[in-house]
């Protein structure tokens, strides 16, 4: 065959048909094997073992064989990228399927009478109507008090620069006593697509960068906001109405909790499975790519660190929702990221309806994970958006029990299991001693 686009090429054939494809280079070959929308298993096969692990680590698959086919074991994980779908079977990696953390009470789910057909497809938010001034914000100078400077308007944050919204509008947010405090970009379905661009151009570069570089970013992040602490204390006091010593203390734990996933960043990398296998099964945990996320309204400051921190330290990028009700202490934290060496792409932030974003986050296709911590509806609609393209999703039904305090509900394993996907290399022996 010639041509890599052929029928016989792209679609997941499980025999017995053998399709033959010469190339020139390494790199080329790579290039064939992920041009497809699958990615279940293949095999490597080369006399230079170093040349098979890169090999092997590049191909968007879920199994890869080297100098072997087709071989298996219940203690091995066995399953697909892309749209070979996701999950695993055999191993402890199958058994992460029907089990959840202790925390994560399951929520027993009633029918929703939801048409998710039309439900979340307009920008218009969903939360209740608080009444508050229509004045637009404005920041009174302290030399003469009559005199307002600049309004202050937030704006979408994508490929590592401050954008406009594609809709040009803005939202009011209001405080705990229902005054307007700033407005913010509202965002729609194409500020979520270049978000997404943005975030995979930087995916293959931030994947390759060294476990040490991916930390040494994290700690900065944390170092840089820790010099702001009393600025973003303030700023949530005001906000949301909380004591000062709440305030300072939700701060003072995402900084914790930033310095917490950057020591993660050399680990969970993956284990040695033992099998009846005369060799080594490796399963390497690699990142998904773009992850999707939807932050709740509680603790907006700590609970935005902790789903961010743990995707981007094992690899992917993210596009991210904050607060629909509190989005400024995420939209402040972009001054952090452009003072920490954060490479453009890898967060972005776009404010605006949870739900309306979300449904374009899950419905896009090359968004490989999508989380959503919100309401009910908004639940069931990313779980059935993602069901037409195999997307991981993480929601929570919307059940308001998430401690993001908690090290365990905030940092716990399960982070590091959703932002991660198994791949297993097979690697048999038999040189010296027979198999």
């Amino acid at each position: 065959m010639e041509t890599p686009d052929l029928k016989h090429f792209l679609p997941q054939i499980f025999g017995p048909v053998l399709v033959s494809l010469t190339f020139r280079t390494t790199k080329e070959a790579v290039d064939l094997g992920n041009n497809t929308p699958h990615g279940l298993a293949a095999s490597v096969w080369t006399e230079i073992l170093s040349l098979a692990l890169e090999v092997a680590h590049s191909l968007q698959v879920g199994t890869v064989w080297i100098n072997s086919h087709n071989m298996l074991d219940a203690a091995a994980a066995f399953g697909g990228y892309k749209e070979s779908g996701h999950g695993r079977n055999g191993g402890k990696e199958a058994l992460y399927e029907y089990v959840r953390p202790i925390w994560e009470i399951q929520p027993h789910i009633s029918s929703l009478d939801l048409n998710y057909k039309i439900f979340a497809t307009s920008p218009k938010s969903d939360l209740p109507l608080i009444r508050g001034d229509k004045a637009a914000c404005c920041i009174v100078s302290e030399l003469k008090k009559n005199i307002p400077s600049l309004d202050q308007t937030y704006k979408l944050y994508y490929g590592g620069a401050q954008k406009r919204p594609d809709s040009l509008s803005s939202r009011a947010i209001l405080d705990h006593t229902g005054k307007t405090v700033a407005l913010v970009a509202d965002g729609n379905v194409k500020d979520i697509h270049n978000a997404v661009e943005a975030a995979h151009k930087a995916a293959p570069g931030w994947a390759k960068k060294t476990a040490h570089a991916r930390a040494q970013i994290l700690f900065y992040l944390a170092e840089n906001m820790e010099l702001r602490r009393a600025e973003i204390a303030s700023q949530l006091k005001s906000l949301m109405g909380v004591e000062k010593e709440k305030a300072l203390m939700e701060v003072d734990m995402s900084v914790q909790r930033l310095f917490y996933w950057a020591a993660y960043s050399d680990k969970y990398g993956g284990v040695v499975q033992e099998t009846t296998l005369y060799g080594a099964c490796i399963h390497f945990r690699e990142p998904l790519g773009v992850v999707g996320i939807a932050c709740p309204d509680e603790h907006p400051l700590l609970s935005f660190v902790s789903l961010f921190a743990p995707a981007i330290t094992r690899g992917n990028c993210v596009v991210i929702i904050p607060s629909e009700r509190y989005p400024l202490p995420a939209l402040d934290f972009i001054q952090v990221f452009n003072t920490s060496d954060v490479p453009a792409g890898i967060v972005n932030i776009i404010s605006g309806s949870r739900d309306y974003l979300s449904r374009s986050l899950a419905e896009h296709h090359d968004v490989q994970a999508m989380w959503y911590f919100g309401s009910k509806e908004g639940s069931g609609l990313v779980e059935w958006a993602s069901a037409g393209n195999l997307k991981r999703t993480w929601v929570n039904y919307g059940v308001d029990i998430h401690c993001w305090s908690d090290p365990e509900d905030g940092s716990g394993e399960e982070f590091l299991y959703q932002v991660t996907q198994c791949k297993s290399v097979w690697m048999p022996m038999g040189d010296i001693f027979p198999n």
